[in-house]
């Protein structure tokens, strides 16, 4: 089943990065998601090329019930996103996984960070494959993970708003974090 999902953050491209690359920030957007347990690792910065890998426990109401027998009452989600190094325009490509622990589901794809039409917020799509290996429920798996992924997706974006508006000095620039996050 195909994803696409598409954010916008009030951000130039470098403050998306850096806000990104961002180990508070990351564990806020876990946090907000509804993460009962997390952890944050990100390798690399954002003048570069980075990696942010997460691994949160969300309960497993967040899922249809029919689903959740295959989870128990809890999912363990393993995010890994790989960021390449900006374009001198400093737009960026990347590689995103998705697994849930147990479950016989993962998703892959793509994600690009780009520069919106406005000149001062930035473009994020992520758009990739989730695939479930369930035999005869593996459509109504893929969905049911599908929108879990936009969820979080959404999620992040609503983080990245508030993020944007609490932190000074981001106008087109590199969001430095919030005091208090």
């Amino acid at each position: 089943m195909l994803i696409d999902v598409r954010l916008s953050f009030p951000v130039g491209t470098a403050g998306a990065a850096r806000m990104l690359a961002d180990p508070q920030y990351v564990h806020a957007k876990v946090r907000a998601s509804g993460a009962l347990d997390q952890q944050v690792d990100v390798t690399g910065d954002a003048d570069g090329a980075f990696t942010v890998t997460t691994r949160r426990a969300l309960p497993s109401e967040q899922i249809p019930a029919h689903a959740r027998a295959l989870v128990g009452s809890r999912i363990d989600v393993r995010q890994v996103e790989a960021w390449e190094a900006p374009a001198a325009d400093g737009s960026r490509a990347g590689t995103v996984v998705v697994e849930i622990a147990g479950a016989p589901v993962r998703v892959t794809g793509r994600a690009t960070l780009a520069p919106g039409d406005d000149g001062t917020s930035t473009q994020v799509r992520y758009v990739g494959e989730v695939r479930a290996t369930v035999p005869l429920f593996a459509a109504a798996v893929e969905d049911a993970a599908a929108g879990a992924v936009r969820s979080v997706l959404e999620v992040e974006q609503e983080v990245a708003r508030r993020w944007v508006a609490r932190a000074p000095g981001t106008q087109g620039g590199a969001p430095h974090p919030p005091a208090h996050a």
